[in-house]
């Protein structure tokens, strides 16, 4: 994948959290721990969204469509 630089304007002690980890190996670079970090919230709110939209349906409206669609596939099927 290619990669860009970007230039980002970082909360001090934030940054300096990030260096301890870096030195401990959690992570190769300030980059790597970037990607990582906007990756892994990215995937979060894309789950969330997910979670909303699969919030709005309706069980009984399911079923109902389910058990339709059930019914047709059925009645395609040979008599054995």
């Amino acid at each position: 994948m290619a990669a860009t630089k970007v230039a980002i304007t970082i909360d001090s002690s934030l940054l300096a959290e990030l260096d301890r980890l870096v030195a401990q190996q959690v992570f190769a670079n300030r980059s790597k721990a970037i990607q990582e970090a906007l990756a892994d919230k990215l995937a979060r709110m894309r789950r969330q969204r997910l979670a909303r939209e699969s919030a709005k349906l309706s069980p009984v409206d399911e079923q109902i469509m389910a058990e339709e669609q059930m019914q047709q596939d059925m009645e395609q099927w040979p008599e054995y």
